[in-house]
């Protein structure tokens, strides 16, 4: 029986030590934190999108799409809380409208059932919304990530794996017959290693001997939620019509399970890797990315683009303004804010963002090395794909 050392205990990782675990293997799972899905998995905005943002044919696109059905099987089998409640995308302006219909054509082409909608069309499903038109996308939901890691992590246990928290990988030794990690526990010996670390990624990488394509460069996204008098201004899911150029998908309105309302996210760059506020700073990491040329590449790119996002960072008045664009009774008065999240974007050397899913190969070595939204809907396809790379590895 071959021995996987899994690295990463967010709901990549889980996914890919369980489907690993269904295959037969002996599973070691690392993860340095004390429990599991503490970063990107436990910060998200818990939406299980739908697959209509992607360029079709993408590695995005194939497993959003069949994510979505996967996670929303799973939620139903496991006791997972979840809620199909589908979503808006809206178009403000008459100027959005050219990429609203190629929004739709995407996502058709993508097998995702899109309806263009009129003004008077939309407002049935957000009384309160502001658009010259919208796209509605039924199959879009909201879920409990944290609930499917937990899911996760029980039945990894009744398959054996040995799961270790508190187990931060300080070095990897690749060796013709396999792979030695050192943990603070001692050394964990594999046949191959799986590289899910997210935020560390491209530095578990470095210490297993690659030349990663691609530096992580961490950007906080910021959060507010609406008080609960504003509540009844959001029905469900209200998304602007995403900008091409960047891989956010802008500030949104997201009804969460119970029935709270996020707002967000803004996007600035984090100071530490694991940076959720802006005293969280890291002189090891903001080096890192200071010391990168593919940082003040893009940064020259956007140099407009940063600064409003800044300025919204510090400015509540401002971050309502955006949301008012959608809902126009959103007020400052209505937010407060709430718990960010980090994104761990790969980014390439000349400045240019990694768009899609980037996973990477080496002798018993695979890397999951950029796998931003929508990794958490895709993950249990993620994880199929992942272990099926694994037995090339190990052949």
């Amino acid at each position: 029986m071959a021995h996987i050392a899994v690295v990463g205990g967010g709901i990549l990782g889980l996914a890919v030590a369980h489907e690993l675990a269904t295959r037969g293997k002996q599973i070691t799972l690392l993860e340095k934190e004390n429990d599991y899905a503490r970063h990107q998995t436990g910060h998200n905005s818990g939406v299980v999108h739908a697959g209509l943002y992607y360029a079709p044919g993408s590695f995005k696109a194939r497993m959003c799409v069949a994510g979505n059905a996967s996670m929303t099987a799973f939620a139903k089998e496991h006791g997972v809380a979840m809620e199909v409640c589908g979503k808006l995308v809206l178009a403000t302006e008459p100027d959005e409208l050219p990429r609203l219909h190629t929004l739709r054509k995407r996502a058709l082409a993508n097998g995702v059932p899109a309806r263009l909608l009129s003004q008077a069309e939309a407002r049935e499903f957000e009384p309160e919304a502001r658009c010259v038109a919208g796209l509605r996308v039924e199959s879009t939901g909201i879920i409990d990530y944290r609930g499917v890691c937990a899911a996760l992590v029980r039945l990894l246990g009744e398959y054996g794996a040995d799961l270790r928290t508190g187990a931060e990988v300080r070095a990897v030794h690749a060796r013709p017959e396999g792979v030695v990690l050192v943990t603070p526990g001692g050394e964990v010996r594999a046949d191959a290693v799986v590289n899910c670390a997210g935020l560390h990624s491209d530095r578990i990488a470095r210490l297993a001997g690659l030349r990663p394509s691609a530096r992580i460069v961490p950007f906080r996204g910021e959060y507010h939620e609406l008080r609960p008098e504003a509540r009844k201004l959001v029905r469900g899911l209200i998304y602007p019509v995403p900008d091409p150029r960047f891989p956010f998908l802008g500030v949104h309105l997201t009804r969460m399970l119970d029935g709270g309302v996020h707002a967000g996210p803004n996007a600035v760059l984090a100071l530490r890797r694991e940076g959720y506020r802006w005293r969280d700073i890291s002189a090891r990491d903001l080096a890192g990315t200071l010391g990168f040329p593919g940082f003040w590449r893009l940064a020259r790119k956007h140099t407009r683009t940063g600064a409003q996002e800044l300025l919204r960072s510090f400015s509540t008045a401002r971050f309502a303004a955006s949301l008012a664009r959608l809902v126009p009774a959103v007020t400052a008065a209505d937010l407060v804010r709430a718990e960010a999240g980090v994104r761990a974007q790969a980014l390439r050397p000349d400045g240019t963002l990694v768009d899609d899913f980037l996973i990477e190969r080496a002798p018993r070595q695979v890397h999951v090395l950029n796998a931003p939204s929508p990794a958490a809907t895709s993950a249990l396809e993620i994880g199929r794909h992942v272990a099926d790379e694994v037995t090339a590895v190990l052949r």
